[in-house]
């Protein structure tokens, strides 16, 4: 069976205004806070979790146990389809605003203060951290909201 890993970063990244400090990201996973994940180049996140949604692969999530790509990885969990994950397309346009794609036939900006807040907490994160982190992130292409439970926008 293949395995697909996830990799929750332990550290604010360099780019960010709070880098080096704690993310906490694990510990919100574990205790539901962080449902999900968003992540550049849909198309492969798309034919990831369909893989797992039909039984044919697992998601490991895992955190980086320093810095990324120069430290080793340690497993929190694994993720089967009975854990009901998901994948949704996003774009962020303006700057701050996402746009979730439903199929074909409809989409849902979220433009409130309110909606924008929920998101970034479900990533994890503060609305001011969340815009921080995806500051620089190449947003010509969809992005993947990778859920981690049977919530979905």
């Amino acid at each position: 069976m293949k395995t697909y890993v996830i990799t929750l970063s332990k550290y604010f990244l360099a780019m960010h205004k709070r880098a080096g400090e704690e993310t906490n990201f694990k510990e919100k996973f574990l205790n539901g806070e962080k449902i999900h994940t968003i992540r550049a180049n849909y198309p492969l996140w798309e034919k990831r979790i369909k893989e797992v949604q039909e039984g044919r692969a697992v998601l490991s999530v895992r955190q980086w146990t320093g810095k990324p790509y120069r430290s080793k990885q340690v497993e929190i969990t694994t993720l089967t389809a009975e854990d009901e994950i998901g994948v949704q397309a996003a774009r962020i346009v303006a700057g701050i605003y996402l746009k979730i794609i439903f199929g074909e036939n409809f989409e849902h900006y979220f433009v409130s203060e309110e909606e924008r807040t929920l998101l970034a907490k479900n990533d994890g994160l503060s609305l001011e951290d969340w815009k921080e982190w995806f500051r620089s992130y190449d947003i010509t292409n969809p992005l993947a909201i990778i859920h981690f439970t049977k919530f979905r926008y």
